[in-house]
């Protein structure tokens, strides 16, 4: 006997349509001080400043892809797509770690060079626009961490990391602008933009991590494989389980599948209240799609060992 089983959320639903508005609001926002900042750091001379706005530039259009990703993983599936477009906001969140990795790599270069010629950097004008570039990044992120699901989304946390990281360029720059104003310590423009592009490093890092696992295949963080296999053991009816696999279809759709075996003497009836009992407790383990086929004791795969089967990612 096989089974079948997804359960879906309302919960999910509401959270997705927040996502979506929240994404839209965020790049009007982002886009319209990217401008500004492009324009103003290439007039102060400030590699802090044209970084963090070059950055904002990925931003707006990170925000755009992650927008687009989230209007198409809505389509609904088909015959080839049996599973939908759900994996395309993983694919955003992929690509979006490493544009996170190339902008990092590529501001450390110029910082470097800079410190080898440190230019004239107008501390004022650089000042100021990264005063107004802080409070627009801290408004977005708050925005996206109020209304947006930047925790178990992956997609949007794509989003949201670029985002943080503008919030630090920005200080990084403020920084920078006034020991450069002060002290006239112009390789404080380097600096900063150095010390932000490391942590940008070690999110993107993260963020590829996270969405190559997803597209592997592997088991996901938020799931302990040992115990939803000894969930399903548990049941008294079941007397062995093997050929399990446990993965991320995307964000908060984790799916599971085994093959179960009981004794040949259950009734369609037993096996489907055995089976409603098994998805009940995986839901509340956080696997919402799950596929178990029984199986009786006289199949020759009943013999199989479990731990040959799971897959670990």
């Amino acid at each position: 006997m096989n089974h079948s089983h997804e359960h879906a959320h309302h919960h999910h639903h509401h959270v997705h349509t927040d996502n979506k508005r929240v994404l839209a609001f965020s790049f009007i926002i982002i886009a319209s001080f990217m401008v500004v900042e492009l324009i103003g750091g290439f007039f102060a001379n400030s590699l802090a400043l044209l970084s963090d706005g070059v950055h904002m530039l990925s931003d707006a259009f990170s925000l755009g892809l992650a927008l687009f990703a989230f209007k198409y993983a809505e389509r609904h599936a088909t015959m080839n797509m049996t599973f939908g477009y759900k994996r395309f906001e993983i694919l955003a969140a992929l690509f979006n770690g490493v544009l996170l990795l190339v902008i990092s790599i590529g501001i450390m270069i110029e910082a470097i060079r800079r410190f080898a010629a440190p230019p004239e950097v107008l501390s004022t004008e650089m000042f100021i626009i990264s005063v107004i570039g802080l409070v627009v990044n801290i408004v977005v992120a708050w925005i996206m961490l109020r209304g947006g699901d930047t925790e178990h989304n992956i997609n949007m946390r794509g989003a949201f990391l670029h985002v943080l990281g503008d919030l630090l360029g920005s200080l990084g720059a403020i920084v920078a602008a006034f020991l450069i104003w002060a002290f006239h310590f112009t390789i404080a423009d380097p600096i900063a933009s150095m010390l932000v592009s490391l942590l940008l490093l070690k999110s993107s890092y993260g963020l590829i991590k996270d969405s190559l696992n997803i597209l592997m295949e592997g088991t996901p963080k938020d799931i302990d494989i040992d115990q939803v296999v000894e969930t399903v053991r548990a049941e008294t009816e079941i007397q062995n389980v093997h050929d399990c696999h446990i993965w991320t279809i995307s964000n908060d759709l984790n799916a599971f599948s085994c093959h179960a075996v009981v004794s040949d003497t259950l009734s369609i009836k037993e096996c489907e209240a055995l089976l409603k009992r098994i998805e009940h407790q995986l839901n509340e383990l956080n696997v919402h799609h799950m596929t178990i086929q029984l199986e009786s004791d006289q199949n020759e795969h009943s013999r199989e060992t479990l731990c040959s089967h799971v897959v670990t990612p």
